[in-house]
């Protein structure tokens, strides 16, 4: 299932296929297509996702090599059956911690320090739960590179609710009591997937 618009698919891999061909390119004529086919791109995300142009040209124009999807990493996080989240200083809404997973980086030690920067607790990665791909749930607003979701399920090991640079606030919510979710990073089915799959008995990680 595809929730997303296809203006939006088709800008995204004109994007793609600009920023891999101009990489590989060997001419000047060639280059400079591609670059036309990012502006081309551009355009299409700031006309139709009401996107300052300029800006999203400048996200653009920092990519480079062969074009592939980027990796976000979230952590559940339980105590007492309930659900460790965040509330973004950038916009006021809750999320699991998590974030762009870094370079030399594994999918698990990514988690963690996520989890330990903006919450404050130290946690261990137990579990692979998802990997979900961004394009396909109902995450807005929409976003110009194509996105894989990894979701674990993490133990505590020591620490305490602490904000960060990054986090206004830290606490756990019972799934009946969820604030607003900043819906970009995550949905409500998403929260729901990892409390069946993080208290209730373990099952495979699914995917897409």
């Amino acid at each position: 299932m595809i929730l997303e618009p296809q203006w939006l698919r088709w800008a995204r891999e004109l994007q793609a296929l600009a920023q891999t061909g101009s990489h590989f390119g060997t001419s000047d004529y060639d280059r400079e297509r591609y670059d036309r086919i990012s502006e081309i791109a551009a355009e299409i995300f700031a006309k139709q996702g009401d996107i300052e142009g300029s800006k999203i040209r400048t996200i653009f124009a920092a990519q480079s090599g062969y074009a592939t999807p980027k990796i976000d990493v979230r952590a559940a996080v339980f105590r007492d059956r309930q659900i460790l989240l965040v509330q973004e200083r950038s916009d006021g809404l809750w999320t699991l911690p998590g974030g762009w997973a870094d370079v030399n980086d594994s999918p698990s030690e990514a988690v963690e320090k996520e989890v330990v920067q903006e919450s404050g607790f130290k946690v261990r990665a137990q579990r692979l739960l998802a990997v979900f791909d961004r394009a396909k749930h109902p995450h807005d607003p929409p976003f110009p590179f194509h996105i894989y979701k990894l979701f674990f399920l993490c133990e505590i090991e020591s620490g305490e609710a602490t904000p960060s640079a990054e986090t206004s606030s830290v606490e756990f919510f019972a799934l009946e009591s969820l604030p607003p979710l900043s819906l970009s990073r995550i949905t409500n089915d998403q929260i729901r997937f990892c409390f069946d799959a993080g208290i209730n008995e373990p099952k495979p990680a699914v995917f897409d």
